[in-house]
């Protein structure tokens, strides 16, 4: 399936298991398949919930910062990228 470069992990929060991913190019929405690949991270989920500054939200766009719910670690600066059908 093809994939396209959303942005980065900027922080990964252990305890409630949250990717912090900052947007550069495209757009994630609730429900997108997303990978996250990167040295020693490699995972494929779909987005539950996102939230930007403790507000839950249904969409990102570039530039923003958004703390999304994973089920596996991620790192900084691994990449995410937005799963196409």
């Amino acid at each position: 399936m093809p994939e396209q470069l959303i942005g980065t992990v900027v922080h990964y929060f252990k305890g409630p298991s949250v990717a912090v991913v900052r947007v550069t190019e495209g757009e994630l929405a609730v429900g997108d398949q997303v990978r996250f690949h990167g040295h020693t991270t490699d995972f494929t989920e779909q987005i539950a919930s996102m939230e930007v500054n403790h507000q839950k939200v249904e969409r990102a766009r570039p530039g923003e910062e958004v703390a999304i719910k994973v089920t596996d670690r991620t790192r900084q600066h691994d990449q995410v990228l937005k799963v196409t059908p």
